[in-house]
């Protein structure tokens, strides 16, 4: 085997033998290496952290079992003392995304990907021979999804603010008029936090037939929910089904998705009635992360959220501004909890674990992240231009 593909040796301490090890031997080594990584924690701004009180206030529902099988509004074996905390959750959300549990349906998924696979499954029942319209910036997941589901992918360009643009979605859609538009919006770009105007989009798209709008909020949801500065986005403003995702924001230790999707979209999309909400898309799944969920909704409340969320506007604002002065040409969107920057040196970048695309960065600015944080990565940022080493 040639250097370059070889690889590292496991660490015999953690094979998997064919006998157990001594499980009190591997409590104390997974102690100790939190303790280690704990007091090695470098701060960093590219993802989402995952507070560790958070994880401890939590931790005692790892020992209980969750077994969900099937609509989270109807009892099951193992889950009727879970299906209160969902349906909560899916109120919370509803409420959330301009919605009201009277005229939602949805679950809580085990990751953001199957939520919009589910919430796209009952989008192609409605519009069977649509196309799916799709951004340039949106998630990556989307055009998988859209592949698992055999759909006719169509993407739209982006204009300079990273949203969808109206007016390649006019054209796209005239050149397909009559099969109807499945057009998939973004609240909150992974690199730029950019929210799609779907009151634009679903005009644009009119002219070809009847049109479902889903919008992909698991990158911005929860910001655009508490900030004035987004153009229209949920379900408020005629989203016909929407996802959402509760573990970056909030810091959960497991991906947790949330489905929406409208009981009656007639008025919206000139659809008639689809078929019934198809729910979950797993059968067995754990209850876990929607117990999580719960759990750091109701630590928090409705005024924690909107609190944590501008902290992290500020926070944003703020880092807009510090790393404009360091030169790396830094770009926001109002209300959004992304900066995105020139790419820095590796050195940067690894320490700060800063997600890139090309030569592009972002700092997500959740979790324990202050000014002071966000200027110490500006001093580094100004050092790699003076061209100073780590």
């Amino acid at each position: 085997m040639s250097p370059r593909t070889a690889t590292t040796p496991p660490d015999e301490d953690l094979a998997i033998g064919v006998q157990p090890s001594p499980p009190a031997a591997d409590t104390r080594a997974l102690h100790q290496l939190q303790r280690v990584l704990d007091r090695g924690q470098q701060p960093f701004l590219g993802f989402p952290d995952h507070l560790l009180q958070v994880m401890v206030e939590l931790a005692p529902l790892l020992g209980l079992l969750d077994d969900q099988q099937g609509d989270p509004y109807e009892g099951g074996r193992f889950e009727a003392g879970t299906h209160g905390h969902r349906a909560a959750l899916l109120d919370y959300f509803a409420a959330l995304a301009g919605g009201s549990p009277d005229d939602t349906h949805g679950y809580v998924a085990p990751s953001p990907r199957e939520a919009l696979q589910s919430a796209l499954v009952q989008a192609r029942r409605a519009l069977p021979e649509s196309s799916a319209y799709v951004s340039v910036e949106a998630h990556r997941d989307v055009a998988v999804v859209c592949e698992l589901l055999g759909m006719n992918v169509v993407r739209i360009r982006a204009v300079a603010d990273g949203t969808m643009d109206p007016e390649d979605l006019r054209l796209q859609t005239r050149l397909r008029r009559g099969a109807g538009a499945l057009v998939v919006a973004t609240c909150g770009t992974p690199m730029r936090g950019a929210v799609d105007n779907i009151v634009d989009l679903r005009s644009a798209a009119s002219a070809c037939g009847p049109v479902h709008i889903h919008v992909d909020a698991s990158g911005g949801g929860l910001a655009a929910a508490h900030s004035s500065q987004v153009p229209p986005w949920s379900l408020a403003h005629g989203a016909d089904s929407l996802t959402l995702s509760g573990h970056p924001l909030l810091s959960l230790p497991v991906p947790t998705g949330i489905c929406l999707v409208r009981r009656d979209r007639t008025s919206a999309a000139g659809i008639q009635a689809a078929a019934p909400f198809p729910g979950p898309l797993t059968g067995t799944r754990s209850g876990l992360g929607a117990l999580l969920l719960w759990t750091r909704l109701r630590s928090l409340g409705r005024a924690g959220v909107a609190a944590m969320v501008a902290r992290g506007q500020d926070v944003a604002t703020h880092a807009l501004d510090q790393l404009g002065s360091a030169g790396v040409s830094p770009r926001h969107v109002p209300g959004s909890l992304i900066v995105e920057f020139e790419r820095p040196p590796r050195w940067v970048s690894d320490k700060w674990r800063l997600h890139g695309e090309g030569g592009l960065a972002r700092i997500t600015t959740t979790g324990p992240w202050t000014h002071a944080a966000v200027d110490e990565l500006a001093a580094d940022l100004n050092s790699a231009r003076r061209g100073a080493a780590a």
